[in-house]
C-alpha cells in the first residue's frame, strides 16, 4: 500500500507561526511520527510540501498510477482553489483532506472547503494526530476497495470458466 502525504502553503512553518493555532509540533515531527506508524502496517509513504498551487495540483496529478490512496492538508487553498478540488476529482481515489486546526472554529472565510468536496472525507481540529487517523482511514478505505476488487475479479473468473 502507497500514499501520498500532500502539505500545502506554509505548513513548512509549523512550529512557528502562530501556535496559539497550530502547536508547537513541526512539519517533520508530523512526518516522522506518520512514517512510524506506516513502517508498523506496512505501508509506503511519499511526502511532498509546496507553497505553490500548480505544484500541487502537478503532484496530485503525478499520483494517477503510482499511489493508492491521498492525504492532503491543502491549508489555505482549501478555501479557494478549485484546481486543487479538479485534480484530487480527476484521479478517482481515495483522499483524505486533514486540516490541524477545526476549520469551523475559526474566521468565516476559513469555515468552506472547496477541496473537501473533492475528498472521500475530512479530518479537521485534532492538532498533528488527525494525520495518524487520516492515515487508518486510508488503510481501511484502501483495504476495503482491495478486498471489492478481489470479490468482483473472482466472481468474474467464476463466470468465465
Amino acid at each position: 500500500m502507497k500514499i501520498a502525504v500532500i502539505q500545502g502553503p506554509n505548513l513548512n512553518m509549523l512550529g512557528i507561526r502562530e501556535q496559539h493555532i497550530y502547536g508547537g509540533i513541526t512539519l517533520e515531527q508530523i512526518h516522522a511520527q506518520l512514517q512510524n506508524a506506516a513502517d508498523q502496517n506496512g505501508i509506503e509513504l511519499e511526502f511532498f510540501q509546496s507553497n505553490f498551487e500548480g505544484e500541487i495540483v502537478d503532484r496530485v496529478q503525478e499520483c494517477l498510477g503510482t499511489v493508492d490512496g491521498i492525504m492532503i492538508n491543502p491549508a489555505a487553498y482549501s478555501h479557494t482553489s478549485i484546481a486543487i478540488r479538479d485534480a484530487l476529482a480527476a484521479v478517482n481515489m481515495p483522499v483524505v483532506e486533514v486540516h490541524i486546526s477545526n476549520i469551523y472554529r475559526r474566521e468565516e472565510f476559513r469555515q468552506k472547503s472547496v477541496t473537501a468536496g473533492a475528498s472521500t472525507g475530512v479530518i479537521t481540529g485534532f492538532g498533528g494526530f488527525g494525520y495518524h487517523m487520516g492515515l487508518i482511514a486510508l488503510m481501511q478505505m484502501i483495504g476495503e476497495l482491495r478486498a471489492l476488487n478481489e470479490a468482483r475479479n473472482a466472481q468474474s473468473a467464476e463466470q468465465i470458466s
